[in-house]
């Protein structure tokens, strides 16, 4: 399917698009941004092949839809701080984003989306997986439906960057990226588990397994049972798509109404990816 300047090619029944005719380093006028806001919007999350961008010029670009955020737990790249280096070296046996989840949604104000971007890609292997929440909610019973509308979820990045988790990030996890390991990711923050997207209107479920630690007014052992049903429904096969990187190429995704996973079956290889994430707003 053409719209206006560019091409844009589903690739699966549930989400995602490749999107080609445009080139992201050139100064992008208002329509082309309207036009890929569109295609997000519809697809969930894009994808674009060849691109050839500074580290300037994909900052310019995440900053057409939005203010950037610096990772509060991951250090930036010294080419700036809202640009994170995605790397896994060759001798490295855990990646970073692997399983399932929504990015930073510890957050008052989690993301409305990042930018992808591969510098250096594995001979195979390294995909990234993709899931619509919008399909993981509207697959539900009434039943569970009415349920989960009126519940509270309760977020918290302590997990994966409180103080705890150091053993995992010592030398036998084997990882070259820096984690900012903190007290600050202790805290908490309530969402709903129903979130209605401010752009689209429509429902996706808005928990995950990584940052979602329990239900509001319940401990994790009583919110276990709903909670893990939740989050392997929200990954069903039908709700996916698969992404193959290649050198130079983007992915785009609207964290609002999408999981993601990224796949560590590459060991032995190199993978580098620079990402900047872009200020999304309070779930409602």
């Amino acid at each position: 399917m053409t719209k206006g300047m560019i091409s844009v090619e589903r690739i699966a029944g549930a989400l995602g698009a490749v999107l080609s005719g445009i080139d992201l380093a050139e100064p992008l006028g208002d329509n082309a941004i309207g036009e890929i806001r569109h295609a997000l919007l519809e697809h969930q999350v894009i994808f674009f092949h060849d691109q050839h961008l500074t580290p300037e010029q994909h900052l310019a670009f995440g900053r057409r839809f939005g203010e950037l955020q610096i990772h509060e737990f991951v250090e930036g790249s010294p080419l700036d701080p809202r640009i994170i280096e995605v790397r896994k070296e060759p001798q490295d046996t855990r990646n970073f984003g692997g399983g399932w989840h929504t990015d930073v949604s510890y957050l008052e104000r989690p993301a409305l989306g990042s930018v992808l971007y591969a510098h250096e890609v594995p001979s195979h292997g390294g995909d990234t997986m993709f899931a619509s929440q919008y399909l993981a909610y509207e697959t539900l019973s009434d039943g569970m439906k009415a349920m989960l509308d009126g519940m509270t979820a309760v977020h918290s990045a302590r997990r994966p960057y409180g103080p705890d988790a150091g053993r995992r990030y010592g030398n036998g996890g084997s990882s070259a990226m820096k984690y900012l390991l903190s007290e600050a990711a202790l805290a908490e923050v309530e969402h709903p588990v129903v979130r209605t997207h401010v752009e689209t209107g429509r429902k996706s479920l808005y928990v995950n397994r990584t940052f979602t630690v329990r239900f509001k007014d319940m401990t994790e052992e009583e919110s276990a049972p709903l909670l893990d049903y939740l989050c392997d429904h929200a990954v069903r096969p039908e709700f996916t798509c698969r992404f193959r990187w290649r050198k130079n190429s983007i992915a785009f995704w609207d964290n609002r109404c999408v999981q993601h996973n990224a796949v560590n079956d590459y060991h032995g290889e190199r993978r580098l990816m620079h990402r900047v994430t872009i200020e999304g707003e309070r779930p409602v």
